[in-house]
């Protein structure tokens, strides 16, 4: 025989744990809900973009101001064109803006890091941000370094520096040897 009050404790507890799944999935979006927030697109242009993908996100002083929209190659340059879609906020960067590819620590996901200019102009939509920094690839500058002899100097062997101060060999010393 079931008693009414377990049977409501089951259901209550299956409601609950539906909730927690659906509040979950809904943080782990870009809390769009489905509807294109009012953003407009600019473009950037880099030689490599590392480990960027579309939708990571667009930050300005450590603030997510937008994503990434698409990526795609030019067939003439053979360069990586990124296009950003910006929150409407910001609609007022400066022209002279320049944008990097970053990454949040060591491991971490890569973003695009924009420093606003000083420039009266203002970006329109559609524009291109001119001043880029490629993503720094960290296997290739380890392995820079790990072949390249350790950062000493071209042509130091490591042994102790000779005294040049003497010109003098120890065969012309005008003492006699005791």
């Amino acid at each position: 025989m079931r008693s009414p009050r377990i049977e409501f404790a089951v259901g209550a507890f299956l409601l609950l744990a539906l909730a927690s799944v659906l509040v979950l999935a809904l943080a782990s979006t870009n809390r769009n809900w489905g509807f294109g927030g009012d953003s407009y697109q600019l473009k950037a242009r880099f030689t490599s973009i590392g480990a960027l993908r579309p939708n990571a996100p667009i930050k300005i002083a450590g603030v997510a101001v937008g994503k990434v929209a698409d990526i795609q190659v030019d067939p003439v340059k053979y360069d990586s064109v990124v296009t950003l879609a910006m929150d409407i906020k910001y609609k007022d960067l400066p022209a002279d803006t320049s944008a990097g590819i970053f990454t949040n620590g060591l491991l971490g996901e890569s973003y695009i890091g924009l420093a606003p200019g000083g420039d009266p102009e203002t970006l329109k939509p559609g524009d291109e941000i001119f001043l880029t920094q490629p993503a720094v690839d960290l296997i290739q500058l380890v392995g820079k370094y790990m072949f390249s002899g350790g950062g000493k100097p071209g042509g130091d062997t490591g042994d102790a520096p000779q005294d040049s101060s003497s010109n003098e060999s120890p065969t012309d010393s005008t003492e006699p040897p005791k």
